[in-house]
């Protein structure tokens, strides 16, 4: 979970506040791929998602 600070709290987002467009699930499964595959492996994963 990602959680963006305003208003003297906070609240839940979606998607990146520094790269736009780039969601937070994508960066989940990238997390959770870190446990079974290396991360060379993983990184070539997040650029094929990247280009589509």
């Amino acid at each position: 979970m990602a959680f963006a600070i305003e208003n003297q709290g906070s609240r839940r987002i979606t998607e990146s506040q520094v790269l736009p467009g780039l969601a937070i699930s994508l960066l989940n499964d990238a997390l959770r791929q870190t446990r079974q595959i290396n991360q060379s492996q993983v990184g070539a994963w997040l650029l094929t998602q990247f280009q589509q």
